[in-house]
């Protein structure tokens, strides 16, 4: 990924926040076509070797997991806060016309070994962790306990468990911080009124380092 220095996050909690919060990954793997990429909700546990590790399922009919069956060299994507800028948003561009519209993002790129798990316990064990986790703000959360025993062993038969043991997480925040600070304020203050309050919070207060 090209990262200039001033954009570029090493700091992990930032990176793992980001992680967090996003939890949606893309997961590109080579395949007999060339390359792949699926969309997968991912547990991760940065306890576990030197950067951490991501855990999740895929559809049994998803050819990824025999791609992969004897490992690979894999990147998981985690997109953040993002938005298209305007260079009517800065003030400075009032002044000197002399800017061009930009896309601020956060990114975390996550590069790892990918290892098949396909075994019903290590299968439940993920499906409950992430079942919890994002149906923590409901009012009754849903539990696998609410549907017929039948029907989710069906379920869990008709997936495939993975883990990848994160080698290396890089790190990007493109957050106007090449642009003067009255043209940074005059950008958050547009995505606030337009609903982009964490993007514009994180321009405000862009991580370092």
């Amino acid at each position: 990924m090209y990262t200039p220095a001033h954009f570029r996050v090493t700091d992990p909690a930032v990176l793992h926040r980001i992680i967090r919060e996003h939890p949606l990954g893309i997961l590109v793997t080579p395949s007999g076509a060339g390359v792949d990429a699926n969309h997968i909700p991912f547990e991760f546990d940065p306890s576990v070797g030197p950067a951490g590790l991501l855990a999740g399922h895929v559809a049994r009919a998803n050819p990824v997991w025999q791609e992969c069956a004897g490992g690979a060299d894999v990147l998981v994507i985690f997109r953040g806060n993002e938005s298209y800028i305007s260079p009517n948003w800065y003030p400075s561009k009032h002044e000197t016309h002399r800017l061009v519209p930009t896309w601020n993002y956060e990114v975390v790129h996550a590069h790892g070994r990918l290892a098949v798990r396909d075994d019903e316990r290590f299968i439940r064990g993920v499906v409950a962790r992430l079942t919890r986790t994002h149906e923590a703000q409901e009012p009754r959360p849903w539990k696998m306990g609410d549907s017929p025993a039948d029907y989710i062993d069906g379920m869990v038969r008709a997936i495939v468990g993975i883990e990848i043991a994160i080698t290396r997480l890089e790190g990007k925040s493109k957050l106007s911080q090449n642009r003067e600070a009255r043209d940074v304020r005059g950008a958050a203050q547009t995505l606030r009124e337009r609903g982009q309050a964490a993007l514009a919070q994180a321009m405000a207060d862009p991580p370092r380092g």
